[in-house]
């Protein structure tokens, strides 16, 4: 348990910003399985809207520190590649 006021402030910080960045990685996730389910159904056209959708998302989480530079660049690559591929 904290002792101090500013470890306490520490702590309550710390479970307001755990609820949005899991919030945050929720609607990340949540639009990558849009682009994958428009990729399973070999609709070209509605994989790439949705990629388009999912590329903000994921380089928002990037600047907002929930997700790393190296993993997004790599997610984005995979999913562009397999829409090329339909």
């Amino acid at each position: 348990m904290a002792n101090h006021k500013s470890a306490e402030k520490r702590i309550r910080q710390t479970e307001r910003r755990t609820l949005v960045n899991r919030n945050r990685v929720s609607r990340i996730r949540t639009f990558v399985k849009k682009v994958e389910a428009a990729i399973e159904s070999g609709d070209k056209a509605a994989a790439a809207e949705a990629f388009k959708a999912a590329q903000p998302e994921l380089h928002r989480g990037v600047t907002k520190g929930v997700l790393q530079k190296n993993t997004v660049a790599r997610k984005l690559s995979r999913l562009s590649g397999r829409i090329k591929a339909l």
